[in-house]
């Protein structure tokens, strides 16, 4: 008979939980808030397993709570180590870190199936309209205010779409990509690349299940931007030229992706191709007609694309050219 778990039982007892009931109910309430998840929960039946002569091993997460609670790792307090074991480094950012990212990632990454609803058509309507006015609010409110309500209204979208039929459903999914699109734009506006590119993704995927080439081509460009921040001139060309392959593509994104390629063509040092290209872009510019929702800075801001050339100027080192612009 093999013997008892008496490290956990002394290690309990010497934080003050004097049964394994109360500690199970402790360690409990003491993970929700290291973990900030609610749903975090130890069983007395657990901690009973724990303490008996088979005490098992504890998953990560729990291992991380254990030491965070009692002070000591679980090969300290009596488990069993497995083979492989690498102990986790408890660094408090680590923890914040992970907890960032399944907030940044949740909206986007909604189990299924749900249960199935009726979508009135009427919905993308009003998703559209929501999404002008999100526009509108980006440019009075910093990315942070407005990041976790658009988030928000994507899972919603996506949560109408599993429900949704024929065209109502390929409407939502539209509407969806322009949302994921935005929100990836916010997170980059806030400086955090990593989430802009996850969300960057969740665009190209949206858009190619609504097989609208316009909203493919512009999820390409979306891709690009992240290229751009992180200074990968040739990843930048190499996304724009392949919407500009389509022939399909309103000129409104044959107009985002060459000045994009501008900026690529920049980081490459390549002045030539930039002014050909925001030249060539400029041409195209009266023939902006379109009425989708997303993608119209092109036409509200005034010298829209001078300011791409000067942007691009910068970096080729042409301060006085960048000014003057």
């Amino acid at each position: 008979m093999g013997h008892r778990n008496d490290a956990l039982r002394a290690a309990r007892l010497r934080v003050g939980w004097r049964s394994m009931d109360a500690a199970a109910a402790a360690l409990s309430i003491h993970g929700q808030q290291f973990l900030d998840d609610r749903s975090y929960e130890v069983s007395a039946r657990t901690w009973r397993r724990w303490e008996g002569t088979s005490p098992g091993w504890p998953s990560e997460e729990t291992a991380t709570v254990l030491h965070d609670a009692l002070g000591r790792w679980p090969e300290e307090l009596g488990f069993r180590v497995p083979a492989g074991w690498i102990r986790p480094e408890a660094h408090p950012e680590d923890d914040v870190r992970r907890r960032t990212f399944v907030s940044v990632t949740a909206a986007a990454l909604m189990p299924g199936p749900v249960a199935t609803q009726h979508v009135d058509p009427a919905l993308i309507d009003y998703f559209q309209q929501q999404l002008e006015g999100h526009y509108r609010a980006d440019m009075f409110l910093g990315p942070h205010d407005l990041v976790g309500t658009v988030s928000a209204q994507f899972q919603l979208i996506d949560k109408l779409i599993r429900s949704a039929k024929g065209e109502t459903r390929r409407g939502l999914l539209r509407a969806g990509a322009a949302y994921a699109a935005l929100v990836g734009w916010l997170y980059q506006d806030a400086g955090d690349l990593g989430a802009a590119a996850f969300w960057r993704g969740i665009t190209q995927e949206i858009a190619a299940r609504s097989r609208d080439p316009h909203l493919v081509g512009y999820s390409l460009v979306n891709l690009a931007q992240v290229r751009t921040d992180l200074g990968d001139g040739h990843g930048v060309i190499d996304l724009c030229e392949a919407v500009l392959e389509d022939d399909r593509v309103v000129p409104k994104v044959r107009v985002m992706a060459m000045q994009q390629q501008a900026h690529g063509a920049s980081l490459t040092g390549d002045r030539t191709a930039v002014d050909r290209l925001i030249d060539t872009a400029g041409g195209l510019i009266s023939r902006v007609d379109d009425d989708l929702p997303w993608g119209n800075a092109c036409r509200r801001t005034p010298g829209y694309l001078e300011v791409q050339r000067a942007t691009c100027y910068g970096r080729l080192g042409l301060g006085r050219e960048a000014e003057s612009l």
